[in-house]
């Protein structure tokens, strides 16, 4: 196996560390330098790793012993488990240096980061030697692509305000969303306002949804109100109901007039119920089918990908209206039912007729009445017999658990 003596930063994100056993520690995450004040390469004081339980910690340069194709190797499998915090000189090259605006030194033509080398010196030391950038696009084109030493780029050195997003989205791309919140939170507060923007309404919601709510409530702040407002259209239901109900009176329903009419409505019914109860819990947005639908619908309502795999373990038949609170509800049919039934058999031929929960059953009752009847979901239905949601075991988990529990799992 060949060692490298340089590796582009972009390509050892997510790459896997081991010890000299072979036994895999974690990943890598990002690369930590020292900028300096002159023309010289910033050195390369270490890693961050990603360990158990989503934990980073810093690993030295030192501690390296080789940077394979595909793989870094340690030279010790025994490692500080302290949480990596960032300290004063030190710049994160995934998170701070990426899409940082320069300029080349030979031509002043500006430019944009969008990847760097470290390289190993004949000392054995590691410097971040090349940087590649690329020049702005014209008619939607990309622009010339550089590949030029620290020393011929200018600009890195200084504070610098209005840095973009794209490149660091972009190694965020094959990651969940709560990989994405945790990565989230581990930077700077004015870089992650700035990743923030530049996500897309759909992705921010989805991260904002895994962030702990002190961190959901400090992001949405940093967004103009229009867009806040287009994040919350964009989150589920009973997640953006229990984000306003951390906000102001003021504020909520400020918010709530900005949001389109049809995507307030059901979270301005989820706000009318106790958070610790069925209804405070609930999504107001599960399958709903009528009694006339067959077997093949429901299936094909259950593929749709945006569903949750608890919402979609069931579908929950009504009389019209579909939409939450519906007509008289009438029953619930499993998947595991529908997948042995015939595709043109109707739904409300394979009804289970179960108690449904109340809205205000309390946390206590719904969590034994899952146990009970080892369920993943369960409808909700209030006094005139309409579903007007349904409570997802995610949701009892997250109300199950103390309330910092993203954060002390940042923590480890």
């Amino acid at each position: 196996m060949t060692t490298a003596t340089r590796a582009y930063v972009s390509r050892l994100a997510g790459m896997p560390v081991f010890d000299p056993n072979g036994d895999r520690v974690g990943k890598v995450r990002d690369v930590v330098v020292a900028l300096r004040v002159d023309s010289a390469p910033p050195r390369v004081l270490g890693l961050v790793v990603e360990v158990a339980a989503r934990r980073r910690i810093f690993v030295p340069m030192g501690r390296v012993t080789a940077v394979d194709p595909g793989a870094v190797v340690l030279a010790s499998g025994t490692l500080n488990l302290k949480r990596f915090e960032q300290r004063a000189g030190e710049t994160l090259v995934l998170g701070e240096l990426l899409d940082r605006s320069v300029r080349i030194a030979e031509s002043d033509r500006p430019a944009q980061v969008v990847d760097a080398a470290i390289e190993q010196t004949r000392t054995g030391d590691w410097v971040l030697s090349r940087l590649a950038v690329q020049e702005p696009g014209r008619l939607g084109r990309r622009g010339q692509l550089h590949q030029l030493n620290w020393d011929e780029v200018v600009g890195l050195t200084l504070p610098q305000s209005g840095q973009g997003a794209e490149t660091l989205i972009a190694t965020y791309r094959e990651l969940n969303a709560a990989d994405v919140a945790h990565a989230l939170q581990d930077l700077p507060l004015k870089r992650r306002h700035e990743v923030a923007e530049a996500l897309d309404d759909e992705r921010l919601a989805d991260v904002l949804g895994e962030l702990p709510e002190t961190e959901q409530i400090t992001i949405l702040g940093m967004l103009e109100e229009s867009r806040a407002a287009d994040v919350l259209e964009e989150m589920d239901p009973d997640d953006a109901a229990d984000l306003l109900a951390e906000l102001s009176n003021v504020d909520r329903n400020r918010l709530l007039e900005l949001m389109e009419p049809d995507e307030a409505e059901p979270v301005r019914q989820l706000l009318q119920y106790s958070e610790d109860t069925a209804g405070g819990m609930m999504t107001s947005e599960p399958v709903i089918l009528t009694p006339d639908a067959t077997i093949a619908e429901a299936l094909a309502r259950v593929r749709q990908p945006e569903l949750t795999p608890a919402l979609a373990t069931q579908v929950y038949v009504c009389r019209p209206p579909s939409a939450t609170p519906t007509g008289r509800y009438l029953g619930l049919a499993h998947i595991q039912r529908l997948l042995r039934e015939p595709p043109s058999t109707l739904v409300s031929g394979v009804l289970d007729d179960m108690e449904p929960l109340r809205p205000e059953t309390p946390l206590g009752e719904v969590t034994r009445y899952f146990a009970t009847y080892n369920l993943v979901a369960a409808p909700v239905v209030d006094a005139q017999g309409r579903l007007v949601g349904a409570v997802s075991v995610d949701d009892v988990l997250d109300h199950l658990l103390p309330e910092d529990w993203r954060e002390r799992s940042r923590r480890g």
